[in-house]
């Protein structure tokens, strides 16, 4: 089987690694030369020939792999998008590839864990993802480093939120109700993002998702005067410093709850994001291939996911060292 992956930075490193793993014909496209066991090629992804691949996996940043996904719907192909565009593609219109997005930690896993929620309960009252990927130790400066590319992280910063009141879908200002949460054992801040994307479409009474940073942090982003591309610098992933991913998802149906922990140190050399959002794209190629009819044409999310899918990808985190508790 051949595979496509396009990007090579800290997530589509590791995806690319893990694909080779298993055995996979892994070919890497990047304008940056990356030190991989993958059949590299160094150039513009847009310009190369990806029609004998059985599976493209689109890594690219922001705009940049929404404008891939666009290009490649009409191929016929099967392509998982991990690119988290502000524009997605659930919004795109005679498809006749097979696209599955949004196959990280969140969105992806959080989804996942909803949607079982939702086949065992029935319902959803209630709904509440906290997520972030941060230094072990904050620094009195930013305490941050973006694991993945800052420009998104800054769009998240800045669009509306868009959450479910009441059954409905409403907009709040980013950053808006910004409180303080126990990330086991860290005081943190939590504040609502625009992180739910294709979940709205799920029937729930309430639902938000709130990025979870060091308390001072946020607060220093709407003080500062810094321009994206100086945020961006003072943001920059430092490999040599611990890190962490924690997510909470919580969810209520009547007197019924379901509350999932999700905490990563990194492995190994690798990042706690690259492996928690890497893990679960990984899978998902993987369990397509096995499957390779799990998806007809047209564009999935991952709550669409199999349950058998779903729990091999929570198996395979947890074999890998993520913990993954459930209360």
């Amino acid at each position: 089987m051949r595979v496509h992956c396009l990007g090579g930075g800290l997530v589509g490193s590791f995806v690319t690694r893990r694909l080779v793993e298993a055995k996979l014909e892994v070919h890497l496209y990047d304008v940056v030369e990356r030190d991989t066991s993958a059949i590299f090629h160094l150039g513009d992804a847009f310009s190369a020939d990806h029609s004998a691949a059985d599976v493209i996996v689109n890594m690219l940043p922001g705009s940049l792999g929404n404008r891939m996904t666009e290009l490649l719907k009409d191929t016929g192909q099967r392509i998982v998008d991990l690119s988290f565009s502000e524009s997605t593609p659930d919004g795109l219109h005679n498809v006749s590839s097979s696209i599955l997005w949004d196959v990280g930690i969140a969105p992806g896993l959080s989804n996942m864990l909803v949607a079982k929620a939702y086949r065992e309960l029935e319902s959803l009252d209630e709904v509440s993802i906290k997520v972030g990927g941060n230094p072990q130790q904050p620094d009195g400066e930013w305490s941050y480093m973006a694991p993945f590319s800052p420009h998104d992280v800054i769009a998240e910063y800045t669009r509306p939120a868009r959450v479910i009141e009441n059954g409905d879908q409403v907009q709040v200002e980013a950053i808006s109700d910004l409180h303080s949460i126990d990330a086991n054992g860290r005081e943190m801040d939590a504040f609502l993002t625009d992180g739910l994307r294709s979940l709205l479409s799920m029937p729930a009474k309430k639902m938000g998702e709130y990025t979870v940073r060091w308390p001072g942090h946020i607060q220093k982003y709407q003080e500062s005067e810094l321009n994206p591309e100086e945020l961006v610098s003072a943001w920059k992933m430092d490999n040599s410093r611990p890190e962490f991913t924690w997510m909470e998802v919580f969810v209520k149906s009547g007197n019924q709850t379901r509350t999932w922990t999700i905490e990563d140190l990194g492995k190994n050399g690798d990042s706690s994001m690259a492996r928690t959002t890497g893990l679960v794209t990984a899978c998902c190629v993987t369990a397509w291939l096995d499957r390779p009819n799990m998806f007809e044409s047209g564009v999935y999310a991952p709550e669409d996911l199999p349950d058998d899918v779903i729990d091999s990808v929570i198996d395979v985190m947890r074999s890998e060292g993520v913990s993954i508790e459930l209360q």
